[in-house]
């Protein structure tokens, strides 16, 4: 089949699927955004579209159905030279497919539908701290929905990562989601005895070291890095040897920047201040993969917390690595976790019993081996890549809304 995957970031969550589309015989290509800096390597074409601000309630909407019409206008420049694709494959975050089925009418429109905001139960007023609901939020919040509904309703079949997420999608869609996850290589993502890893400008870390990994995109609330650090001063002084190694960025994330110039990162580590040897506290920004994978296989625990919204690779990869996890009770993190077998599941607001589920698994490592190898084993049986994501995945671009 001619098989077009379109995703502002490409190759995003396609990055197992795309390569496994072609060594099936499929014909591959690409819709992107004119400005994704990622590698082309294969036959790609873009749009071009400038991602500013559209004021008001309808501004997120316009901005969205903008994007959209421009992917339009350059597919159907595609469709004016002949091409003409079998199934189009999109993420439907952005508005990219919102117009594509006027350009192919006759394909299978297929749409990879990540999450679906709404006023109660998700990430909008789940942390007082920074976010109280009124009817002011309550609206802005359902017209940020508007570009995704219209999306998934123009789509054929639609396809989600986990359960929870497909969850958040209205129930006269579910009957066209299939729940699949883009899977994780665990050949490759495995534990390694003689993995090391140097912090920068730091000491060298290697398995049996008192490591504590956090690892996020951007070091923000939404990612509970603010639970995380008003735990670690009880946490630090029950275990003086503890190295805590934070990954991630200090742009805005997914929730709002603190504003003023200031980022999340330096906020909280200024609100413990002198309650941490901060000298023990390791912040290596964004790392080479490989990197990543090799402090993960160091770690002696890894914290992982989360609003309830899309569920991160690095928890899945994590316990691929035999990581013990020690993640936060909201639904994303406990449809992966059961609590004292595959990890540790904690109140999310908690920080008291963070800091105690912390300090009892640093202090006995050996007694979390079964759950670190019982956490590797749920991810080769329900997310391995080869064995079980990819095939599924397969299947529903070659046969899902025909």
């Amino acid at each position: 089949m001619r098989i077009l995957l379109v995703h502002r970031n490409f190759p995003g969550q396609f990055r197992y699927l795309a390569p496994a589309l072609i060594k099936a015989g499929h014909k591959v290509g690409v819709l992107t955004w004119e400005q994704n800096q990622n590698p082309r390597v294969l036959p790609t074409a873009t749009y071009r579209h400038e991602m500013g601000k559209t004021p008001g309630l309808s501004g997120f909407y316009a901005a969205h159905v903008e994007l959209g019409a421009n992917a339009a206008r350059a597919a159907y420049a595609l469709a004016q030279r002949g091409d003409a694709p079998d199934v189009v494959f999109g993420s439907i975050n952005w508005g990219e497919t919102l117009f594509l089925k006027e350009v192919w009418p006759d394909a299978r429109h297929l749409g990879y539908a990540e999450f679906l905001y709404d006023t109660h139960g998700r990430d909008t007023g789940f942390d007082p701290e920074f976010s109280r609901t009124n009817i002011d939020t309550d609206i802005r919040t359902i017209a940020r929905t508007g570009h995704l509904v219209l999306a998934a309703t123009r789509a054929d079949a639609l396809l989600s990562p986990t359960q929870w997420q497909a969850s958040t999608f209205p129930g006269e869609m579910q009957s066209k989601i299939s729940v699949i996850h883009d899977g994780v290589d665990t050949g490759t993502i495995a534990p390694d005895p003689a993995a090391s890893y140097r912090v920068p400008g730091g000491p060298l870390l290697k398995p049996g070291d008192e490591v504590l990994t956090f690892v996020n995109r951007n070091l923000e609330p939404y990612r509970g890095y603010h639970i995380l650090m008003r735990a670690l001063p009880r946490v630090m002084a029950a275990r003086p040897n503890l190295r805590v190694v934070m990954v991630g960025g200090h742009d805005q994330g997914y929730g709002p920047s603190p504003g003023g110039g200031r980022n999340w990162k330096q906020i909280f580590l200024d609100e413990v201040g002198n309650k941490v040897d901060q000298s023990r506290i390791h912040y290596t920004g964004r790392i080479p993969y490989n990197d990543l994978l090799n402090l993960l296989r160091v770690g002696r625990a890894h914290a992982y917390l989360t609003y309830p919204f899309v569920l991160s690779w690095s928890m899945l990869e994590a316990m691929s690595l035999g990581c013990l996890v020690v993640g936060s009770d909201t639904r994303p993190v406990s449809e992966v976790i059961e609590d004292g077998v595959t990890g540790h599941l904690v109140d999310f607001f908690d920080v008291a019993a963070w800091a105690d589920k912390l300090i009892e698994v640093l202090a006995d490592p050996d007694a979390q081996m079964p759950i670190r190898a019982a956490a590797r084993q749920h991810i080769i049986d329900t997310y391995d890549l080869k064995t079980v994501c990819l095939p599924k995945l397969m299947q529903f671009v070659e046969t899902a809304g025909k």
